[in-house]
């Protein structure tokens, strides 16, 4: 156990440093939400708070950034450094989970950008419940990086970015990110509730309100934890039977 944390330790470190290497990826990562809350908040704020809009953009970036975490795999799979992964005595839930670990620091940082500039724009939620939500964020992010990283894997790496990133598109607006599904009719309103980012966007909305123990925020941890454990579950499989 000790050798497995200390070879994960290591991989975060590689990945932190990689990507602090590469900032502007980072920063490109986050703009979609930045200008949605730039260009579309102050409109948004007349019809709505800041505190509905500024969550949804949370896992917005989520999915944008955790979710398209296996591009390294990609990357890293054409420059031949998985190759080489593959025959070190590295534990292989070692090598996944600190890719893991690193695709969710980084989308803790951008999503504390991001509540940064929520505020200087309007918002005024409680730092209790933001620290809360940004937990959440971060257990989000641990999920949806173990499934990317497992889906580049095994999928065609020519696919992945056309796919992946069309997966984004409707599972964000399914979320209720932009506008509460309960505004929504009836059938799309049924269909967002199979997936698991509405009950995330809810459970941040209600942190963000100041709102701690009601029902929306436990279903939401309870999703957010469920959904984390079955992915980095289902990644662990896939790395280790990929790089056996």
């Amino acid at each position: 156990m000790n050798g497995v944390l200390r070879e994960t330790w290591l991989v975060l470190r590689y990945n932190v440093r990689l990507a602090l290497r590469q900032r502007a990826g980072m920063v490109f990562s986050a703009l979609q939400p930045l200008l949605y809350l730039v260009l579309f908040g102050p409109l948004f704020a007349a019809v709505g708070t800041w505190e509905v809009l500024v969550p949804g953009l949370l896992v917005q970036l989520g999915l944008f950034s955790a979710g398209l975490a296996g591009f390294g795999v990609v990357f890293d799979a054409r420059s031949g450094v998985l190759e080489r992964l593959r025959v070190t005595p590295a534990h292989r839930a070692a090598l996944l989970l600190g890719r893991v670990l690193g695709g969710s620091l980084t989308l803790l940082l951008q999503s504390a950008a991001l509540v940064a500039v929520g505020y200087a724009f309007g918002l005024r939620a409680p730092l209790a419940g933001v620290l809360a939500g940004l937990v959440l964020m971060a257990l989000l992010g641990i999920g949806l990086a173990a499934l990317s990283n497992a889906i580049a894997l095994v999928m065609n790496p020519d696919l992945f970015a056309p796919v992946m990133s069309t997966a984004v598109v409707p599972l964000t607006l399914l979320s209720g990110a932009f506008l509460p599904m309960s505004m929504a009719p009836g059938w799309l309103d049924a269909l967002s509730r199979v997936t698991p980012f509405r009950y995330v966007v809810e459970a941040v909305r209600e942190l963000f309100a100041g709102r701690y123990l009601t029902p929306a925020v436990a279903a939401g941890a309870a999703v957010t934890a469920v959904l984390a454990a079955v992915c980095v579950a289902a990644g662990t499989r896939v790395f280790n039977r990929e790089n056996a």
